[in-house]
């Protein structure tokens, strides 16, 4: 009886340890920050084609980078759609994300237009827009699915040619709505910092998007048809600059939305990382692309800090509607924002950002941002202050 007693208590202590190992594991995991990243096309699927350039190899080629980048950070877990030449459905590349529950999915591509001079970045979320350009540029990347098998069954009958039958469909975007603009944002505002032209944040119905359930981005980090702009994309010079300035958008937004630790360190552009083993159409197998020297940028002189919002510090917290980010410094009269005053601008690099009213009210903070998109700025989104610092809406909202 001892002898069975003794090894019961043996199990017991085993179980114990078993379940506090497993729950410390689960522990771990779970406090990671998940990225998905989704290298567009892939396979027979080469997207735009310019100049020689495929965006298929030049969208994986920066993805590797800058999961390569992200996970020297040890509080991030990255997350891959596809990490060599392969074919993916648009809703699989949504359903990896959905599955790892990542809290945001970045997919990334290359533009292009007939007339080669256009140039410059852009990031998408996920919206109704009724813009021509941005339903056009919807289009030409949904079309993708009519390579897919059972495309009509499997998309509920929407149709690639009218991006605008989404409407029709069962949209989770306005939950993640504000996230998605903070982080697309901030991936204009890199990109801005490495000199590139910003064409602005926008919305427009990407399919990869819409069955995202998280905030979620697309980035066309430039255009393959302008001939100066893809020969930079297909380089290493201009990979890399651009790996670096998503990943430092991704580590900016961690920061501000889910905290901060010893590991969320910006990426500086003289950090540099492993040749990445990118595919090349015309082999069988992938080949490596050597990078080639960088010169380092030549040291700005200091500028003075523009004008911060000003926000009382009262341990109460207060709400603004951010109504837009722009490249361009505006005079703060309601004539240049289409009739709405008390407006404040704040800056983040060479970015302004520019905000409308200031309540400690939620339900008041609600009407005027229902205030903002009446008034055109339907991407209007909340933020929060609290002790003169900015704050998650979900943090502000635990006072």
């Amino acid at each position: 009886m001892k002898v069975i007693s003794k090894y019961n208590n043996t199990l017991k202590i085993l179980s114990l340890l078993t379940v506090l190992f497993c729950s410390a594991v689960y522990s771990q995991s779970k406090d990671k920050f998940k990225v998905t990243l989704d290298a567009g096309h892939g396979d027979h699927d080469y997207g735009a084609v310019y100049h020689g350039h495929i965006e298929k190899n030049i969208a994986l080629a920066v993805v590797l980078k800058v999961g390569k980048l992200l996970e020297k950070n040890s509080s991030i877990d990255v997350v891959y759609t596809r990490k060599t030449d392969q074919f993916i459905d648009l809703v699989e590349r949504a359903n990896i994300a959905n599955r790892a529950d990542a809290n945001i999915f970045v997919s990334i591509h290359c533009n292009a237009n007939p007339n080669n001079a256009a140039d410059g970045c852009e990031t998408y979320v996920m919206g109704m827009s009724k813009n021509a350009s941005n339903l056009e540029a919807a289009k030409r990347e949904n079309s993708v699915i009519t390579l897919e098998k059972d495309y009509k069954q499997k998309y509920e009958g929407y149709d690639p040619k009218s991006p605008e039958s989404l409407i029709g469909m069962t949209i989770m975007q306005e939950e993640y709505l504000d996230n998605s603009i903070a982080l697309a944002g901030k991936v204009q505002a890199q990109f801005m910092q490495v000199g590139k032209k910003s064409r602005g944040v926008k919305q427009a119905p990407y399919m990869v998007l819409h069955k995202a359930y998280m905030p979620r981005v697309l980035i066309e980090m430039g255009f393959i048809s302008n001939q100066a702009e893809g020969a930079k994309l297909d380089s290493e010079e201009g990979q890399q600059e651009i790996a670096e300035s998503i990943a430092n958008a991704i580590i900016s937004y961690k920061k501000e939305y889910f905290g901060s630790n010893d590991s969320d360190t910006m990426i500086k552009p003289s950090q540099r990382i492993d040749p990445i083993k990118s595919i090349d159409s015309t082999a069988s197998k992938p080949v490596v692309k050597t990078p080639t020297e960088i010169k380092k940028p030549e040291k700005k002189p200091e500028t003075k800090p523009e004008v911060k919002p000003e926000v009382v510090s009262t341990g109460v917290a207060s709400f603004k509607v951010q109504l837009s980010a722009s490249g361009k410094k505006l005079e703060l009269v309601p004539s240049n924002f289409n009739g709405l005053s008390n407006i404040s601008m704040s800056s983040e690099g060479t970015l302004y950002k520019y905000m409308y009213g200031e309540t400690s009210n939620y339900e008041e903070a609600k009407r005027l941002l229902a205030e903002a998109r009446a008034k055109g700025y339907s991407s209007a989104f909340l933020i929060a202050f609290k002790n003169g610092k900015k704050v998650s809406v979900q943090e502000a909202l635990k006072q």
